[in-house]
């Protein structure tokens, strides 16, 4: 969360860029140092398939940042709350879908 919370601050409110492209990058960020972590520590895994998990993790990963721009959206721009508050919430849903997915599919035994 943090890595994810800091690029999307730094790129949005300091470089101004889009918020969306903004959100991504810091998404995608946090997605690969959440793979490393999760491989490691988390699952544990000592799958020789490095290459297959981390594929299947950021394509889990690229749905999760849909639906966290979808849910950023719909709590910002459509029922008008903060849009770091939007944020926080959608990264709650994101994560429960991105680690059920990674447990079923990237990490399985």
């Amino acid at each position: 969360m943090v890595v994810d919370f800091g690029v999307t601050w730094l790129c949005k409110e300091k470089l101004r860029w889009n918020k969306y492209v903004s959100n991504s990058l810091g998404f995608l960020l946090a997605a690969t140092n959440n793979y490393l972590w999760n491989r490691w520590w988390t699952f544990h895994s000592q799958s020789d398939a490095v290459a297959r998990e981390y594929i299947s993790f950021v394509l889990i990963a690229l749905v999760g940042l849909g639906l966290n721009n979808l849910i950023i959206y719909l709590l910002h721009e459509k029922a008008h709350l903060n849009f770091y508050l939007s944020k926080l919430i959608a990264i709650g849903c994101v994560t429960i879908w991105n680690f059920t997915m990674n447990y079923v599919f990237t990490f399985r035994a």
